[in-house]
């Protein structure tokens, strides 16, 4: 059997999620795919689930590698294995650690022949995610392929300067929380208005899924759908002057805004 070309070290949700998105779409084969994590549980289940290799041997798992991807918990980091200094020599390294600079990666995988930097969101784990990536240095065609493959299995990909990765870490990271948040708010207020609970729920999710895919396939500004809404006062209209009074859209701003300051100062090490 030929080795495993791409390594997973750790297996969470992201690495489950880039390993089995690359099995379903069938861009690699589980002999292709081989992993380990800290204590070894999460990888040999993730392995017993899929079929691809548990190899707790770090020299084992890396020999034929000619991709890494670094998926273990971000401040786990500073105490990683010292040998992947090395062992990483000549490998594609792939980053899914939340806040971990280049300059950072490149400290605990000096010899990587390139390091790339992402930031997946939770609907990842679906296929739906979008992920925005930056590199060390250019990406070569090959090595490029790889990476939208990998990131491929999330969803969408998106490459971006290092400079825009706290406001990505906000605004699509952390924008799943904030949307979870604003159909949790609607659903509260349907019960409010008199519906059940669960009829509340799943008219808020529906309608904001079904309002999402209208706006993807539009392709136009999300005012425009909005004024095809609104009748002059109107239902909506009347909502939205609600939204106005209480500055909505102010809040959203700040609430972005505070999100990519932390993000600044939690990626400061």
């Amino acid at each position: 059997m030929s080795s495993p070309k791409i390594a997973f070290i750790g297996a969470g949700n992201l690495a489950s999620a880039i390993v089995r998105g690359l099995l379903t779409e069938k861009v690699c084969a589980p002999a292709d795919l081989a992993c380990t994590s800290k204590t070894g549980m999460t990888a040999q289940k993730l392995a017993a689930d899929t079929g691809i290799t548990f190899e707790p041997d770090l020299p084992k798992l890396l020999a034929g590698a000619d991709t890494v991807v670094i998926a273990f918990k971000p401040q786990s980091l500073a105490g990683a294995d010292p040998r992947l200094a090395t062992l990483t020599t000549g490998k594609l390294v792939l980053s899914v650690l939340a806040g971990k600079k280049l300059t950072r990666l490149a400290q605990a995988f000096p010899a990587a022949r390139n390091l790339v930097r992402t930031m997946p969101n939770t609907p990842a784990a679906i296929g739906a995610g979008i992920t925005p990536y930056c590199t060390l240095a250019p990406l070569t065609a090959g090595d490029r392929s790889t990476v939208e493959r990998l990131l491929g299995a999330l969803g969408q990909h998106l490459e971006l300067g290092e400079e825009h990765m706290d406001a990505v870490t906000a605004l699509s990271a952390g924008g799943p929380a904030f949307l979870f948040e604003y159909v949790g708010a609607m659903r509260d207020a349907g019960v409010a208005a008199g519906l059940p609970r669960a009829t509340a729920q799943k008219l808020s999710i529906e309608t904001v899924l079904g309002s999402a895919r209208l706006l993807a396939r539009d392709g136009g500004e999300p005012e425009a759908l909005r004024d095809k809404v609104v009748s002059p006062n109107g239902t909506t209209f009347a909502g939205l002057q609600v939204l106005a009074a209480r500055q909505f859209r102010e809040t959203i701003k700040e609430t972005i805004l505070a999100s990519t300051r932390r993000a600044g100062e939690l990626s400061r090490d």
